[in-house]
């Protein structure tokens, strides 16, 4: 595939959907839609007694409530480590005196920009939440042996959350 051509069909406050027309090497074109996100945070916080900080976040899309990680969208220029400091605030009122990269990886790489940044918070100090007017956010505390459970178990069904744990856990391993 060589040149290509983009359309915007919606744009919101967070992400540009484009249809993308792609030019091939044989002469024929294709359509594909790309949504073009800023990047995201997640951030997997550790207590002093090595629980882990949950939230249960609703997600319209699906209609459903989710045990998750928290997590953010980065604002445009947005450093990813600010961003973390923000959103782990913002949605489970902690401040992190250490944050540490955990990694990075792309969410849907068949249709979206999106590139999430994960942290790992330590030195939790609780200075209350800050969520927005339309998040509906409850904090949970998670022992660590019990997160890995409900990972097997399938009870925790967010891929950004999915894939930080997993990255934290081949680190880290349970004891």
């Amino acid at each position: 595939m060589s040149k290509t051509v983009d359309r915007v069909v919606c744009q919101d406050r967070k992400v540009t959907v484009l249809v993308r027309t792609v030019a091939r090497t044989d002469g024929t074109t294709e359509e594909k839609v790309v949504i073009v996100h800023p990047g995201a945070v997640v951030i997997l916080a550790l207590t002093e007694d090595e629980s882990m900080v949950f939230i249960r976040n609703h997600r319209v899309a699906l209609g459903e409530t989710l045990l998750e990680l928290p997590a953010g969208t980065l604002e445009s220029s947005e450093d990813p480590l600010l961003c973390a400091h923000r959103e782990l605030q913002e949605e489970t009122g902690f401040e992190a005196a250490r944050l540490e990269p955990l990694c990075e990886f792309v969410t849907a790489p068949g249709f979206c920009t999106e590139r999430m940044h994960a942290f790992v918070a330590r030195d939790l100090t609780h200075v209350g939440q800050a969520l927005e007017p339309d998040e509906d956010i409850t904090v949970e505390f998670i022992p660590i042996e019990e997160v890995f459970e409900r990972m097997r178990s399938g009870a925790i069904q967010d891929g950004k959350t999915l894939a930080a744990l997993a990255v934290y856990f081949a680190k880290n391993p349970i004891k």
